[in-house]
């Protein structure tokens, strides 16, 4: 190796803050204030949600509320993922049929473009390269996993889908080992950074009121209170995700489950040429404990997985920092993935969290007897899910408010979907360490002992999880 985890920048955010800048502070809360609609949390659910309320209805007062900067937790951290996934999809067809589920998966096939399309609209520059989304396989169960995940994909009206032999994967990208992939359309690759600050600018011109460094302590009807005063709002809408374990009466709402990701240095050509990736789709694997990288746009490969799964206590990391153990695990898969990579200089590491409820579903809410609404829970999935929640949410307030009826997305199955909380501690703590450290002996012992089927530690896992 040309570098230890002793030489990589740790933390600082994230690398995609490190290579587009910090943003200027806006300014704090500075006494009680009212507004028609208070939105709590700005990262991409609310601040997509502040940009339809306000395109819907111009005349809304509408507040959000950052008790940091404006994507400061996933949304200016995450893998750059724009893809079609959602979490709890299967759940939600056996509580609503396969037809509900089917409108839910077209719904997010719809959302990869509709976020293409407003940053075209809105001029936002954010390095999105529509490549699809490939994810491969390299051992024989991982390769039955891929046949049986993409048929069931297909069986949900994904008829663009395909599916590739060891050779068709290779004129793709040359994954060691790789025997097949799957791949969709649905997806592109993006700068999270640039596309936060840029829908933070057009929510601004807009005329919606941000301030950050105002953290919320309470979320109650009709009242977002912090330290610098309560604003008070028919509506208060909770986009919090993986922080909303930090409000009174939240902690143990969603788990702040935490992935890490590394960015190497820009590869050469010559590198670049062992690799391919010519077509920069999204990358995954079908591992347990998956995965998932992008070809960025200056010539990186930025790759995550979970690392350090969980902190006691619901408690999140400091600006971005990382253990080194994870750094070193994730290095490994890179060059595990691509041995000729082996010498590459890791350059950034980072780490943060995202919501997990305790059925692993994804929801978007609102009470209509309180005006509370919600939406999150991604598992992961959140840079298109939470386009699709923040216009659910605005239909739900338009409806509520007398100003709309029911919508093609108010009728989603996961539309006021409810969730019993997770267990406290130390169970939760014991819980998410085991299931993820079952996990990654599964992908071990498929790597050393192939076969075409999966271990069983993994589905013991999934059963502890609460996946199935």
């Amino acid at each position: 190796m040309s570098s230890s985890a002793s030489s990589v920048v740790n933390g600082g955010i994230s690398f995609w803050y490190a290579d587009d800048g910090l943003p200027a502070v806006r300014e704090p809360l500075c006494g009680d204030a009212s507004a028609d609609v208070v939105i709590v949390g700005a990262g991409y659910t609310g601040l997509w949600t502040a940009y339809y309320l306000k395109q819907a209805a111009p005349f809304l007062r509408i507040t959000v509320l950052e008790q940091n900067f404006c994507g400061y937790g996933a949304s200016g951290r995450n893998g750059g993922w724009l893809y079609n996934g959602i979490a709890g999809r299967d759940r939600y067809a056996k509580l609503h049929g396969h037809e509900a589920a089917v409108r839910l998966q077209r719904a997010m096939n719809d959302t990869v473009a509709e976020v293409v399309a407003v940053t075209e609209t809105e001029d936002i520059d954010a390095d999105v390269h529509r490549g699809g989304v490939l994810e491969v396989a390299t051992t024989p169960a991982q390769l039955a996993r891929l046949k049986a995940f993409h048929e069931h994909e297909l069986s949900y009206g994904e008829k663009d889908r395909e599916l590739y032999g060891a050779r068709q994967t290779a004129e793709r990208i040359r994954v060691a080992g790789a025997v097949g992939s799957t791949w969709t359309p649905h997806g592109a690759r993006l700068h999270p950074v640039k596309l936060v600050k840029g829908l933070a600018a057009a929510v601004e011109a807009l005329g919606v009121t941000i301030h950050e460094s105002t953290p919320v302590t309470e979320i109650r009807p009709k009242h977002a209170v912090t330290p610098y005063g309560t604003v008070r709002a028919p509506y208060v809408l909770r986009c919090t995700e993986g922080f909303t374990a930090s409000l009174k009466g939240q902690r143990r709402t969603w788990l702040p489950m935490n992935s890490s990701m590394i960015a190497t240095e820009p590869l050469t050509e010559e590198q670049w040429a062992t690799v391919g990736w010519d077509g920069r789709e999204t990358l995954g694997d079908m591992a347990h404990a998956y995965m998932y990288a992008q070809r960025t746009a200056d010539g990186r490969i930025a790759l995550g997985g979970r690392g350090v799964p969980y902190r006691f206590g619901s408690r999140t990391d400091n600006d971005g920092r990382t253990q080194p153990e994870t750094i070193e695990a994730l290095r490994e898969i890179l060059t595990r993935f691509f041995p000729a990579l082996a010498g590459v200089h890791v350059e950034h590491a980072w780490s943060g969290v995202l919501g997990v409820p305790r059925d692993w579903c994804a929801t978007v809410t609102l009470d209509r007897a309180t005006g509370l609404g919600w939406a999150g829970g991604y598992v992961g999935s959140g840079v298109a899910t939470a386009n699709l929640a923040a216009r659910t949410l605005r239909d739900l307030v338009q409806q509520d408010s007398g100003q709309a009826g029911r919508t093609g997305l108010t009728d989603l199955p996961w539309v006021n979907h409810r969730v019993r909380k997770w267990e406290p501690e130390p169970f939760r703590w014991l819980g998410v360490q085991g299931m993820y450290a079952t996990y990654r002996a599964a992908d071990q012992r498929e790597r050393l002992h192939p076969s075409t089927d999966s271990s069983r530690l993994a589905r013991l896992a999934d059963r502890v999880a609460g996946r199935h």
